[in-house]
Parts: structure tokens; sequence; C-alpha cells
């Protein structure tokens, strides 16, 4: 079981791009005490059982799972790319922005020069 849970564990994070010491602050344990969870050496998974499906947004059933549903994984890696799709939009914006920021002072810069001569 600690193995599947393990495994569960490591899956899940690397799906929410987290590092085991984001996961393990969570948890108010050490990272080293997180990643023999994730290596099926520790039970005390058992300890922070609430907290792990709190933290990785998922029903008790799935983190004890032989095999993590394909769909949970699908939801939370779809979730991730949503949150990457809506922040690549903001940052076209602001890009944007700038680029207009850009081509003002161009102008104003071809104005003054022009002033000078």
């Amino acid at each position: 079981m600690n193995r599947i849970v393990g495994n569960n564990l490591k899956i899940l994070r690397k799906a929410k791009n987290m590092s085991q010491e984001q996961v393990a602050d969570h948890l108010n344990i050490s990272q080293s005490a997180y990643a023999r969870m994730e290596r099926g050496e520790s039970t005390s998974w058992a300890i922070h059982f609430n907290k792990i499906c709190q933290v990785f947004e998922i029903s008790a059933e799935e983190l004890v799972k032989k095999e993590l549903g394909i769909a949970t994984y699908e939801n939370l890696m779809n979730t991730e790319r949503q949150t990457e799709i809506a922040m690549l939009s903001v940052y076209r914006k602001i890009i944007k922005k700038y680029e207009l920021e850009i081509e003002d002072l161009k102008t104003i810069i071809r104005y003054l020069n022009k002033d000078k001569s």
C-alpha cells in the first residue's frame, strides 16, 4: 500500500507542478519525510491523509487506488494547462501594452529630433 500511495503522490505532485518541498510545507513536515512517503518507505502518509487529499484536490479513494485514475490525472493536467493558457494571455496583453508604449516613445523621439534640426 505504501508504494501505491507513494507512486500516486509523485504523479499528483508532478501534475500540480509542485516540488517535494512545497508539498511538505503544506503538510508541515520536512522534505525528506515527504520524499520517504513518495518512495513508499513510510506509512506517515496515513497521518496526513486528509490534508494530502486537500492539497491535491482529490478524493480519499483516488489516493489509495492501485492506479491513479486516468480521468483524475487528465483533470489535473487540464487544470494546469488552462492556468497556463490564461497566464499566457495575460502576458501577451502586457507585452502588447509595452509595444504600444514603445511605439509612442519612438514617435515622441522623432518629433523631438525634428525640432532640433
